[in-house]
């Protein structure tokens, strides 16, 4: 069990793919810190920190569900300094927690472009920040410390700009903490990579978008499996990468992917942003 004992820390984990990455793990025996902000059911998106702390628990795993807004630094401080105090340190960061808004630059308003970068942004950079220290002590302990950002592949091409360009300059930004921390925590022996699916996946937040048709997406499983193969690797050696999902899991000879499918059979998926 290679993630037996080991800490997780996920934004975002109340629901979709943060959650599943958090039953990855729990199946391995981890600790899971559910850090993100719902704690009330909603019937458009459903998912609670509670909810989400029961199905880790069914998964094998030990919860600390907390709510958490990451655009706060008094709020991410005392989530994390409360996940030491209850298991004893960190070892894996993962900045799944995202805000997104598919506008151009007159339908979106200052208040979303403000959202998008404090959740993505922001809250990426202050979660690294306030977890490193015990990402530190992780690595120097020899228990194999990493951060995943969710973000894609940096491409400088129009393309991917000038229909959203807000939330282009926010998920980009996430990746650009990958990059640089990358290269800064290397001595360290912390590894800093990101991840992207190839489509689209099927979330509830999805769901929420107009036109999106679920039965051409992925589940949110091909996301975890692939996240545990980056999480279980060496930190010191697997580093300063932008993963793609399904490139990632066929370099560990995992090939067929239909199980992945919303609906088994699936030819022609819906195409995620900023794969070239």
């Amino acid at each position: 069990m290679k993630l037996q004992g080991k800490t997780l820390f996920i934004t975002g984990a109340s629901r979709g793919i943060g959650l599943a990455i958090a039953k990855r793990a729990a199946a391995d025996g981890a600790n899971i810190v559910i850090a993100a902000k719902t704690t009330e059911a909603n019937p458009k998106l459903p998912g609670t920190i509670f909810s989400a702390a029961q199905e880790v628990e069914q998964a094998g795993g030990a919860a600390l569900p907390l709510q958490c807004d990451i655009r706060d630094e008094a709020s991410v401080q005392a989530a994390v300094a409360e996940a030491v105090a209850r298991f004893g340190g960190i070892d894996i960061l993962v900045n799944n927690a995202s805000a997104i808004s598919l506008t151009p630059t007159p339908d979106t308003p200052m208040k979303r472009f403000d959202l998008m970068f404090g959740v993505n942004v922001r809250g990426t950079y202050l979660c690294t920040q306030t977890c490193l220290p015990e990402l530190v002590k992780s690595a120097r302990a020899g228990r194999n410390p990493h951060v995943l950002n969710m973000s894609p592949p940096l491409s400088m091409r129009e393309h991917w700009f000038k229909g959203h360009v807000a939330y282009t300059m926010a998920k980009y930004g996430m990746s650009e903490c990958t990059l640089g921390h990358a290269g800064e925590f290397r001595p360290l022996g912390i590894a800093v990579n990101s991840l992207w699916p190839r489509t689209a996946i099927a979330t509830a937040a999805l769901q929420m978008i107009p036109g999106v048709d679920i039965k051409m997406c992925r589940k949110p499983e091909i996301l975890s499996d692939a996240a545990y193969l980056i999480l279980t690797s060496d930190s010191k050696t697997t580093t300063g990468n932008f993963f793609i999902d399904d490139e990632l899991l066929a370099q560990h000879g995992i090939t067929e992917l239909d199980g992945y499918s919303v609906v088994p059979g699936t030819k022609n998926f819906i195409p995620d942003f900023f794969v070239d």
